[in-house]
């Protein structure tokens, strides 16, 4: 556990053997976004184990847009730091059956499918149906 002030930023796996390297691959992603082509040698991670779902659609953002592909994998790599691997995971399998192959499509997807009740200080907002009539409004000679 890692305290600042008394507060708890981070918490690891404690290891008990010596020389070995622990790490959590969500903490670097940050750094690795920085350096996109440090992705597949960077230590923290290794071994990390992801959906195959992850690595297919990597390899399609990377067919389809070289270095930027990567860069945009990383993103959706990300999205795991406010949402479980589960519902990330999710989201790019259906991004993927979609055809839409993107961060920013992940990432809404994702964001459809959350629970909201977890959010209480979000606003609320009612929808209604439109009526015809309303739209008389933007005629002034009409709705006159």
């Amino acid at each position: 556990m890692i305290l600042c002030g008394g507060i708890e930023f981070a918490r690891h796996e404690r290891c008990y053997g010596t020389g070995v390297f622990v790490s959590d691959p969500l903490h670097y992603l940050a750094l690795i976004e920085t350096k996109p082509n440090a992705l597949d040698r960077a230590a923290a991670l290794q071994g990390w184990d992801l959906p195959e779902v992850f690595q297919h659609l990597r390899h399609l953002l990377e067919a389809r847009m070289g270095n930027r592909g990567k860069r945009e994998f990383i993103q959706v790599l990300r999205l795991m730091e406010a949402m479980p691997k589960d519902m990330v995971a999710a989201a790019a399998t259906e991004a993927v059956r979609l055809g839409a192959i993107g961060f920013d499509a992940v990432k809404l997807i994702a964001l459809a499918r959350l629970d909201l009740s977890a959010y209480p200080h979000l606003p609320r907002t009612a929808v209604r149906t439109t009526a015809a009539a309303d739209d008389t409004v933007l005629v002034p000679e009409v709705a006159a």
